[in-house]
């Protein structure tokens, strides 16, 4: 940034003693090298405090196809490098580069790339640049990826200024053997780096400080030149703080929204950010306190814009770290700031100061960014749609029923009365529709929904309850096969559910998707947990956060297995599946074991002979609640499975 307290005037140059003095270095700079070429390396001042600590770094070892990786961002470290006032220390920043190397390497962290944020230096004076340059050397003797921008103390005007000591130090020629560099522009102050994660390729463009129209243009030709990368894009303003910092903690205001963009920063949106979809992210300095907001986009999606900056803080922020850790499983940015430099320090020899800012905690520094990814990215690269699988294929070995409901009904149109679906294994155990009397005709539907990875694309759509019961439900026919089987060398059933937005525990929980009627009583059933009304099988989602549930009377017992599962968001299609060796029931969550699954001898599944419910439930003999939500395919199998087997498998 370039002064004391001009944070809130965008586009300051500031009058303090800090730019009077940065001023009158900036001329003797450009009188050195402004059309000259001079080196950078050509002046040696005496330093105050020129000390690099000899520790090690290690290889640079990211791994690119990892779905959890981490972008670090090193905002401000101006103060560091002050060489006209014989003050530069490059101890901070050398630790920060030696984590981030060493790092690269951990797969908890998986550091891919490092961008700074601009402002390297005070005063622009050659002297800080020859040790910026030797800072730097560290990350280029490890091949560390990483990219520079221009700020404002490290060089004056736009990008048209034509040889800088900036340029001659950190310019494009700094990474012609970076295997990350993309191109920079014809002035070399904008670059573009394509580094590797998550098993794809990320667009970073690092622009200068003040972009002209032409650096614009270049940026918007990059963008379409790779128009299936998501972008993000680090300048060193784009965003200010519209809260102070007078005092600390700082009273940050909403934590979600406490930035806004600067002067400058509306002409990086309108000119280049607005209409691209793929940026989803910028990330700038020059300004304090931290913030963030969103904003969005042409395309109606949302794009991210923070503020990193500690230059402020003790040491002028110590060469701290932002770290960007992508979660692409979670679907979030876990973000975190650390001043590694602190860190490596013993606890005990830290000063007062320096402990404060070992980590910085608070809403500003330390939180998630939730983004669905996929979705995110969809407009420029959609993931292709799995299609649909034949049900032959599907068929495995053993396979005693299956249920499918594409192909026979307009999304939205009322399944009737008697009408059937018909068993897919050939083994005659068709499904019947029954309504509840008084249910609405549309109880039961078709619709196109489904999971993701599901054979069939297509569900039925019940929307039932109790209090009164309500509904439409399936029923095999009395002399079915599957009525009177009972598993005793195991079994596999596997269904796909949603639940809807207006899922109450009270009206649906304890549902059943799938039920086998007779009740506990008549089979003889009794002993802990027996409840003599319900039924010997059923597969519902209970009352209690939407929990899955099996409960089973086996063969071997008198008394009921219950495995239970974890709570399943509504509007979320889920894969369910319960497994028997013979001797251990299981169940599953999208492939993933739960963790009550009781490790007590469970075989088979006890029969009267009673017909199989989709969608019903039985207690006391009679239907007392139908499901609501959604369910596709269902595949009933007369031995165990394992997860690659699932209906789900790729």
């Amino acid at each position: 940034m370039c002064t004391d307290g001009d944070n809130h005037t965008h586009d300051s140059a500031g009058h303090s003693r800090r730019g009077f003095l940065r001023s009158a270095a900036l001329a003797g700079a450009g009188a050195a090298v402004t059309g000259t070429g001079a080196s950078v390396l050509g002046a040696s001042p005496a330093f105050a405090a020129d000390a690099t600590k000899p520790g090690k770094a290690g290889k640079w070892n990211p791994d690119p196809t990892s779905l959890q990786f981490t972008l670090a961002v090193m905002p401000d470290t101006q103060f560091m490098y002050w060489g006209s006032q014989d003050s530069v220390n490059r101890t901070p920043q050398e630790e920060s580069f030696r984590y981030i190397i060493n790092n690269s390497g951990n797969p908890d962290l998986n550091i891919v790339f490092m961008a700074h944020l601009g402002d390297m230096t005070q005063d622009a004076d050659p002297s800080s640049f020859e040790q910026v340059d030797k800072a730097f050397a560290l990350l280029d003797a490890h091949g560390a990826a990483y990219s520079v921008v221009a700020g404002n103390h490290d060089l004056s005007g736009d990008d048209t200024r034509g040889d800088t000591t900036y340029l001659q130090t950190m310019g494009p020629s700094r990474f012609r053997h970076s295997k990350t560099f993309a191109g920079a522009d014809r002035t070399g102050y904008n670059t573009a780096h394509i580094f590797q994660a998550a098993g794809r390729s990320w667009l970073l463009l690092a622009l200068d400080w003040r972009t002209t129209d032409q650096g614009f243009a270049w940026a918007d030709e990059v963008i379409k030149a790779h128009p299936k990368m998501p972008v993000i894009l680090t300048t060193h303003d784009m965003v200010w703080s519209n809260y102070d910092d007078n005092v600390f903690p700082y009273e940050s205001g909403d934590p979600e929204d406490n930035a806004g963009l600067s002067d400058h920063g509306q002409t990086v949106w309108d000119k280049l950010v607005k209409d691209n979809d793929q940026v989803f992210l910028t990330v700038n300095g020059h300004y304090w306190p931290p913030a963030r907001t969103t904003k969005k986009n042409a395309a109606g999606n949302d794009v991210h814009l923070h503020i990193a900056n500690y230059q402020n803080r003790y040491f002028g922020g110590g060469g701290m770290i932002r770290l960007y850790h992508f979660d692409l499983v979670r679907n979030t940015i876990d973000v975190e700031t650390i001043n590694p430099w602190i860190l490596a320090q013993d606890p005990e020899s830290r000063n007062t100061l320096a402990a404060e800012l070992a980590r910085v905690s608070g809403p500003v520094d330390n939180f998630s960014v939730p983004i669905e990814f996929e979705k995110r990215f969809s407009g420029f690269d959609p993931v292709p749609v799995r299609p649909a699988r034949p049900a032959a294929r599907e068929l495995v070995k053993g396979t005693l029923a299956y249920w499918r409901f594409d192909g026979q009904g307009a999304p939205g149109t009322a399944l009737t009365e008697g009408q059937r679906i018909h068993d897919l294994s050939g083994k005659g155990n068709d499904l019947t529709v029954v309504s509840v009397p008084g249910s609405a005709a549309d109880a039961l539907t078709w619709s196109a929904d489904h999971h993701p990875d599901q054979p069939g694309h297509a569900s039925l759509q019940f929307t039932g309850g109790r209090n009164p019961v309500h509904g439409a439900y399936l029923t095999t026919g009395a002399t079915a096969p599957l009525n009177s089987e009972t598993f005793r060398g195991g079994y596999t059933i596997e269904a796909f559910v949603r639940m809807p937005l207006d899922w109450d525990a009270g009206k649906n929980g304890n549902a059943s998707f799938l039920s086998r009627r007779g009740s506990a009583g008549a089979a003889g059933k009794h002993g802990k947990n027996t409840d003599p009304n319900e039924p010997l099988a059923q597969f519902a989602i209970t009352n209690n956060g939407r929990e899955p549930q099996f409960n089973h009377y086996p063969t071997n017992d008198t008394y009921p297995t219950t495995n239970w599962g974890h709570g399943l968001v509504e509007l979320k299609w889920w894969h369910l599946a319960v497994v028997n060796d013979g001797r251990f029931t299981r169940l599953y969550v999208e492939g993933a074991p739960v963790v009550d699954n009781p490790k007590r001898l469970s075989v088979g599944l006890t029969s009267l002979g009673l017909p199989w419910l989709v969608g019903g439930h039985e207690y006391a003999g009679a239907v007392d609640v139908v499901f609501h939500g959604n369910l596709g395919d269902i595949r009933i199998v007369d031995r165990p499975l394992a997860a690659k087997e699932f209906l789900t498998a790729k």
